[in-house]
């Protein structure tokens, strides 16, 4: 019989809520063996393009393959860093300007680990993950957006 793999899932529906990101640092009080933490807040920018102004952001994935994605930089990113745990979750659906998108969460014995590891992965969601943005316009058009 075949073994179904079962992977973290780091995708919310929508915007990522203040409350969702002071709960997750909160539960990590009881780890004592942690010295430092390292967070990354992506945010849906208001960016005016050709004149014409960005209102929210529409998220889609190919999930199960962004899973897969996600649990391989996640592993490899543990194999290289002296991690005590790491955390991502990214928006898909609708973010308005203003918003949280993606959130990163770092936690190690020290604190240039957490930082390096909690930079090296934002890099890579971003280069990596199969997610893409269509960046919506008050004008109702639309395009795709690049990362930069």
């Amino acid at each position: 019989m075949n073994e179904v793999k079962k992977y973290k899932n780091p995708f919310v529906r929508g915007a990522i809520a203040a409350s969702f990101i002071a709960e997750k640092i909160q539960s990590h009080q009881t780890k004592t063996d942690i010295g430092a933490h390292s967070i990354f807040l992506g945010q849906v920018r208001a960016d005016v393009i050709n004149g014409k102004k960005v209102t929210a952001i529409e998220y889609s994935a190919y999930e199960e393959m962004a899973i897969e994605k996600m649990h391989a930089i996640r592993e490899e990113t543990f194999a290289k860093y002296a991690l005590t745990c790491m955390h991502v979750w990214h928006s898909l659906g609708n973010v308005q300007a203003g918003e949280i998108c993606l959130f990163v969460f770092t936690s190690a014995p020290h604190r240039k680990v957490a930082t390096d590891a909690c930079s090296e992965l934002v890099e890579r969601i971003k280069a990596e993950l199969p997610v893409w943005g269509k960046e919506l316009f008050e004008d109702e058009t639309h395009q795709w957006k690049t990362n930069q």
